[in-house]
């Protein structure tokens, strides 16, 4: 079974966040940044969702992550208080392992399209709770799993020398063989530059109103194209 990759690419950045969080706190003598603060309850807020829709409530994984947000703050974090970050991060490792294993009981309805939906209100929430940058990178794990998808439904190649194609190269080829115009390509391209600014952390490059837009036109774009 194939997992959807925009699941596992959300719960591989999530993990990714974790351990840098735990490797910025083993090294701090003191209390981590503001900015680094404001990441990990944004992180948390992304773990949240994610095991809230993946699992029921009496799961396992689920009762793990309500007891750590009970017992611990995440506006603290520093040498000798980081356990809390590590407990989130080895949640998120076996949730991963539950879906590349195929062990989670209710996967094919994660494969269908509502999964995009799902993702775009976390999206949309991140948004509202001002974390503009967490937002824009789900919009844009969105986006590109969409054109993949529309490629394979029209027989569009996804992947070159056994490695998957990436956001402009799957925006050419969709253009190519008449999926959408033009036009549509310049706008997915622009969004597209949007996406890796957010995610190579270059978070001044752009702002909480031009994410809404990202949001709003990949909305209307799964909308229009997915089916």
């Amino acid at each position: 079974m194939t997992i959807s990759k925009t699941l596992t690419d959300e719960i591989t950045n999530l993990i990714q966040i974790g351990e840098g969080l735990i490797a910025k706190a083993k090294r701090s003598g003191s209390q981590l940044i503001s900015e680094d603060i404001g990441k990990a309850i944004s992180w948390v807020t992304r773990v949240g969702e994610m095991v809230k829709r993946l699992y029921p409530e009496d799961s396992q994984h689920l009762e793990s992550y309500k007891q750590c947000m009970a017992e611990y703050k995440f506006d603290i974090i520093h040498s000798n208080y980081y356990q809390h970050v590590c407990i989130m991060t080895e949640i998120l490792r076996g949730v991963k392992h539950e879906m590349e294993k195929g062990l989670l009981s209710d996967i094919k309805n994660l494969l269908q399209a509502d999964i995009f939906a799902d993702f775009l209100e976390m999206a949309e929430h991140l948004l509202k709770e001002n974390y503009k940058d967490a937002s824009a990178v789900i919009i844009g794990s969105v986006l590109e799993d969409t054109l993949r998808k529309l490629a394979d439904a029209n027989s569009v190649a996804t992947s070159k020398n056994g490695k998957p194609l990436t956001i402009d190269p799957l925006n050419v080829a969709l253009v190519k063989a008449g999926i959408y115009n033009k036009l549509v390509q310049k706008q997915i391209t622009s969004w597209a530059d949007l996406r890796n600014k957010a995610a190579h952390g270059n978070y001044d490059d752009y702002d909480k109103k031009q994410v809404e837009m990202f949001l709003s036109f990949t909305q209307d774009f799964c909308s229009r194209y997915l089916v």
